[in-house]
């Protein structure tokens, strides 16, 4: 807590003065280009490694960067706050893109992999449990042969994600109309690099090596 109140003091006196005209304009509304769905993990910084500044990006966050499917009726059967964010993000904010950013090294994915689940930690368990989907694709073994297991499963859990974003109403819709645009990305913390799924390969690339 130190760190924090240390951080806040620093940014009071030396970087809020360069911000305040641009939060004085974001007071009256936002309008962000991309939902950016990342895991809660203390590691992953998506406005540190996509140099973004306020207002750029509706973000959420949670353990995995999951996203539960939708049933037939367009509605969530588990937790809706996600249903709820890429709706709002959709439906009102109109974004353009939505990115799904997992990582290496994931705890969440580890613990899908292992069939680990915390004691005590029903709603942690449930919300594994609803993510182990991932574990049945076929498409495991077309991933870079040279990463671990884990992190393979990582990235196809990414792409799982953005499975599960298609059965959403309000992104199926603007999909079909050409409105917004998914992305896969994967966030390497050993080389703090930011990779990209391209379909046409079937595989990672780190953005902006693409030529």
């Amino acid at each position: 807590m130190l760190k924090l109140r240390a951080g806040i003091i620093d940014f009071h006196r030396n970087i809020r003065p360069s911000y305040r005209e641009r939060f004085a304009r974001l007071a009256l509304g936002q309008s962000p280009d991309s939902l950016l769905i990342a895991c809660s993990d203390s590691r992953v910084v998506p406005n540190l490694f996509a140099s973004t500044e306020p207002g750029d990006l509706f973000v959420v966050r949670n353990v995995g960067n999951m996203v539960p499917p939708c049933g037939a009726d367009g509605r969530v059967a588990t937790d809706h706050s996600e249903g709820a964010a890429i709706e709002f993000a959709t439906n009102f904010l109109t974004v353009k893109d939505i990115v799904v950013c997992g990582h290496s090294e994931c705890g969440a994915v580890r613990a899908i992999s292992t069939g680990f689940r915390p004691p005590a930690s029903p709603n942690l368990t449930d919300w594994l449990d609803a993510a182990s989907a991932v574990l049945d694709r076929p498409d495991l073994a077309t991933l870079d042969p040279n990463l671990s297991p884990l992190n393979r499963l990582s990235q196809l859990s990414v792409l799982q994600q953005i499975d599960n974003l298609k059965s959403y109403p309000s992104v199926r819709d603007r999909l079909e109309s050409g409105e917004v645009r998914l992305h896969a990305w994967w966030f390497d913390l050993a080389e703090a690099e930011v990779l990209e799924f391209h379909p046409e390969s079937g595989q990672f690339i780190a953005i902006g090596s693409e030529g």
